[in-house]
């Protein structure tokens, strides 16, 4: 039974961007996707949502197991430069969000109701918001365009990798797998401090 559900875990991917479209508010749940991976490390000392549980992952191997090219992706991309270029997008991004979203609380600033590409490239669609689940505060809804506008960013990014290499590239350069990496180490460097 375990094994069937992991392997139709991609339908969340889905999901998780069809909800966006009936209220942006469905975004939040992407914070699961960042949060995972982390009690996954603390809770079985390995990465256990990278290589079982992960949506995207999973969606990539299907997808790119009839379509794609499969070639090996160049050195630069897999030997720690990628990781790099993805963790440094990363954190921008994330102090982005969470910066705007500060402001948007104090009533500093306007609330950013547009999906974005890479931060920067407003997409020329309005989300329908096809639910009205009643008024949220112009905070939570910011948040919701951010966290969509990241998730978008960077399933695009890891198509289009997949697509060009192998079904799981992305899976080398992102950020929660790198982050996890790296939590991994310290919980093992910690470990051996105790033995």
């Amino acid at each position: 039974m375990k094994k069937n559900w992991i392997q139709y875990s991609y339908l969340f991917t889905i999901l998780f961007f069809v909800l966006g479209f009936f209220n942006i508010v469905f975004a939040w749940i992407g914070f699961f996707c960042l949060i995972l991976p982390f009690v996954f490390v603390i809770k079985d000392n390995k990465k256990t949502w990278c290589q079982s549980y992960c949506p995207r992952s999973n969606l990539f191997n299907r997808l790119f197991a009839v379509i794609g090219n499969k070639r090996t992706a160049p050195k630069w991309l897999l030997n720690g430069k990628g990781k790099r270029i993805m963790l440094t997008y990363f954190a921008i991004n994330f102090f982005m969000i969470c910066l705007t979203t500060l402001m948007v609380f104090l009533d500093k600033r306007d609330p950013l109701e547009k999906v974005r590409f890479l931060m920067a490239f407003q997409l020329p669609w309005t989300m329908p918001n096809l639910l009205d689940i009643g008024a949220m505060p112009d905070w939570v809804v910011h948040l919701g365009f951010r966290v969509y506008s990241m998730m978008l960013t960077t399933t695009i990014i890891g198509l289009l990798v997949g697509y060009l290499y192998r079904a799981r590239t992305w899976c080398a350069i992102c950020p929660m797998g790198t982050l996890s990496s790296l939590a991994l180490r310290k919980t093992d460097a910690k470990l051996k401090v105790f033995h």
